[in-house]
């Protein structure tokens, strides 16, 4: 079993702009976000942020890890998203049961949309100035 080893689980994550570098260590079940706690780093977001520790409570192995973040870009809701992903990704080399629990539930699917490109001619991607006819 991996978890009776000494192992360290290293992910990442995206979402939007954002990027989350993940780290998981056999530990007491602390989350710590760009070396703060991860509820004072999400302070803003209220309930939401039981958001990132949700893949591992799904797998109860929420005791097992110490969980450690870096995230950069994009605004705190897409750091969120972006750090669920990488702890989902993180536990799913755990094995391939965890692995195909976590996407049944979609844990490991990345949410492609992205903001996008302004285009010539329009004042934002497809707003554009009111059409006259005379």
């Amino acid at each position: 079993n991996l978890l009776s080893q000494e192992i360290v689980l290293i992910s990442l994550g995206k979402r939007k702009a954002a990027i989350a570098n993940v780290k998981l260590i056999p530990g007491t079940g602390k989350i710590e976000v760009n070396k703060k706690p991860y509820d004072q780093f999400f302070k803003s977001l209220g309930f939401q942020k039981e958001i990132i520790s949700a893949p591992a409570s799904f797998l109860k192995l929420h005791q097992n890890f110490d969980i450690f973040v870096s995230v950069k870009g994009g605004g705190l809701s897409s750091q969120l998203c972006a750090a669920q992903l990488g702890i989902a990704k993180a536990l799913s080399k755990l094995g391939s049961a965890e692995k195909e629990s976590l996407s049944k539930n979609s844990f490991l699917y990345r949410d492609s949309r992205i903001k996008e490109r302004r285009k010539y001619g329009l004042k934002k991607a497809r707003k554009a100035s009111q059409y006259s006819k005379r």
